[in-house]
């Protein structure tokens, strides 16, 4: 079950791979995921040293979080992945000149899970292409429901 979507992701990169990653998080922003309170708009994922990490995820902490914790909003969190994954997307990045972005937060077995994607960007032509195949499809479906009447 999907949580929150990056809709500007796809809009901006071609999407080659897709990796599901755990994310370390702390009690507050659990809650505050669960609650719906997250947005993925502007973050972005950087390896460093082994590591991945989601940077500028903003998750709004809940006006009853506790008194004795300082909640940061966008904070950088870790995400787990497995070894191997992890020095693929070492290589595929340093190399190859892809990217990393994060696509979706779901759950799997009651976990949050964060769906990061190893994309290529897009050029201004790419995007207007893409507008156009959205704009065709939308229409073609407009004229399938008007010869059903």
């Amino acid at each position: 079950m999907s949580i929150v979507d990056n809709k500007k992701a796809f809009f901006d990169y071609f999407i080659e791979e897709r990796f599901e990653a755990g994310m370390v998080l702390e009690g507050w922003e659990v809650k505050s995921v669960r609650a719906g309170r997250v947005q993925l708009k502007e973050a972005y994922v950087i390896v460093r040293k082994g590591e991945v990490f989601l940077f500028g995820a903003h998750i709004s902490p809940l006006p009853t979080a506790s008194t004795h914790i300082h909640p940061d909003p966008v904070r950088t969190r870790k995400l787990l992945l497995n070894g191997d994954e992890i020095s693929k997307l070492i290589g595929k990045v340093e190399r190859a000149g892809y990217t990393l972005v994060p696509l979706n937060l779901h759950y799997t077995k009651g976990r949050i899970k964060c769906e990061i994607g190893l994309a290529k960007g897009k050029k201004q032509h790419d995007k207007r292409e893409t507008e156009k195949q959205r704009d065709w499809q939308r229409e073609k479906q407009s004229i399938m429901k008007q010869n059903r009447r």
